[in-house]
């Protein structure tokens, strides 16, 4: 996917944008699996862990999706 803008119905969307939504629903994913595990048992700091696992995943989509540097040499 790259740092490109993605066309949906003529209008242009950021790419963090298009990150931060898939980086949702692995959060949201992951953490129903988190939870299905602990066996409904709480987190000492639920809203903290929830955003640390929104961050990770919205990071880890960006770093999977970004198209390298070209190897042109030049900076």
């Amino acid at each position: 996917m790259g740092l490109h803008e993605q066309a949906l119905g003529g209008l242009l969307l950021p790419p963090l944008l298009v990150y931060v939504g898939i980086g949702l629903a692995a959060t949201l994913a992951l953490r129903a699996l988190l939870y299905r595990l602990q066996r409904g048992r709480r987190l000492w700091f639920e809203a903290w862990f929830d955003t640390a696992l929104f961050v990770l995943c919205t990071a880890a989509t960006a770093w999977l999706f970004a198209a390298p540097f070209p190897a042109t040499g030049v900076w």
